[in-house]
This record gives structure tokens, C-alpha cells and sequence, in this order.
């Protein structure tokens, strides 16, 4: 998988750290997540708190700014398109206790496996299922990850 970033938020932009953290993310799919992304891209685009709320409202109908959305590509070699504020992953990280970087790349392996079908809204087991995904992942990369 290969990642892209468009940074219009004015916020640093940490590409090398977000480079190896959806590397390792990708390792730890199961294996036909894995083929599923093989030679895909990724793009991820960091935006204002404003331009969130308004792409949430506008595409999900709900009126605040959210911590990630994703979107589906029309393209072939693309899986998809990660939006982010880093006002909102920082705001987020101080509820939960993370710092900036972890909760960064935990929304954006919450967003990834999105991309890849998974839902939590459709109901609570398909919830169950992507959730404990995604915090096995996380809880097995963290402890070892550089997150600088």
C-alpha cells in the first residue's frame, strides 16, 4: 500500500511516522485484508476543524466536526481517501489520555479499516468485530512503535 497526504490543515504533517505505521498496520490484516491492499493507494488529507464539520454534515448529516471520515475510491489502484483535523485528534487525544501521535494513528487505523468494509454503525456485532480488530492491531503495534 502506498500512501499519499495533502496537508491543508497548517498543521505539521508527520509523512514518514504515518508511512511506517499503515506498513505495519498492513502486516497485521487478516491475509485477504492484506491482498485486498496489495499495490493499492491510500490518500490522506488533513483538514481544518471547520472543513470536517461541514464534510460530516454534508456526507453523513450530522453537524460537528469528526475525528475521521472515509471515503471509497472510484479508482482502481485506490482503496480510498482518510480526512482528518488535527485539531480534533488533538482535542480527542487529551480526553483519551494518548498523546497526539498515537491517537493520530489509531483514527487512521480506524479509518483504514473502514476503507476495507469494516462498519461499526450497520450493528453491534459487525461493531464487535471491527473494534476488536482494530484495538488487537493497535495493542499488538503501539508497545514497539516510534510514534515520532
Amino acid at each position: 500500500m502506498k500512501l499519499y497526504s495533502i496537508n491543508q490543515s497548517g498543521k505539521a504533517l508527520p509523512q514518514k511516522m504515518l508511512d511506517r505505521w499503515l506498513n505495519q498496520c498492513e502486516k497485521q490484516l487478516p491475509k485477504r485484508d492484506q491482498k485486498l491492499l496489495k499495490s493499492k493507494e491510500v490518500l490522506i488529507v488533513f483538514v481544518s476543524r471547520k472543513h470536517v464539520k461541514n464534510l460530516n454534515k454534508n456526507f453523513r448529516g450530522k453537524d460537528y466536526p469528526t475525528d475521521i471520515l472515509s471515503f471509497e475510491s472510484m479508482e482502481d489502484h485506490q482503496i480510498g481517501e482518510l480526512v482528518l483535523s488535527p485539531e480534533v485528534i488533538f482535542a480527542q487525544a487529551k480526553r483519551t489520555g494518548l498523546s497526539y501521535h498515537r491517537e493520530l494513528c489509531y483514527m487512521i487505523l480506524h479509518g483504514l479499516l473502514h476503507l476495507l468494509g469494516y462498519d461499526h454503525e450497520t450493528s453491534q456485532k459487525e461493531a464487535k468485530k471491527m473494534f476488536d480488530l482494530q484495538n488487537q492491531i493497535f495493542d499488538r503495534l503501539a508497545p514497539r512503535f516510534d510514534f515520532r
